[in-house]
């Protein structure tokens, strides 16, 4: 039965003993001709490249999200509006961050590594990287926009 249709009980997926993992990973080795073929098969694992994605996706809103916020607390002075806007930033990227970790950690190894799931890696890559650099901009834009209304 594949992952996708399976429920994990342990809250890191599923726990093999260390002799199993150990003989996958040199079972691994010997199928794709040694340190070449095993960095070819790493090299195009989905899971392990959204997770880098995701990773580098929240360094550069967590950046952006420092910057466009101070600029608004110091533009603002008094105004509370620029806490809730850094509040509802932090709210809302985690859990679009662990949606789409969690959608790409489904993935069983022959999944992880089938070229058909190129194009839904690259849409969710779209997704998350616009979630990620537009977000900090349309939230503080929004409420800059309401403390002028409010003004």
């Amino acid at each position: 039965m594949d992952r996708i249709g399976k429920q994990d009980t342990h809250p890191f997926g599923s726990v093999r003993p260390l002799s199993a993992a150990l003989s996958d990973k040199s079972a691994r080795a010997d199928r794709g001709g040694g340190v070449a073929g095993k960095a070819r098969l790493e090299s195009a694992d989905w899971r392990r490249k959204m997770s880098d994605n995701i990773a580098y996706a929240l360094l550069v809103y967590t950046a952006l999200q420092i910057f466009v916020t101070v600029g608004a607390l110091k533009s603002h002075g008094e105004s509370l509006l620029p806490y809730l806007a850094l509040v509802i930033l932090v709210v809302a990227i985690i859990p679009a961050c662990r949606r789409f970790e969690a959608r790409w950690n489904r993935l069983d190894d022959k999944q992880a590594h089938d070229p058909d799931f190129g194009p839904l890696f690259r849409r969710d890559r779209i997704m998350l990287w616009l979630l990620a650099i537009g977000l900090p901009f349309a939230i503080t834009g929004l409420f800059k926009g309401l403390s002028l209304l409010s003004a």
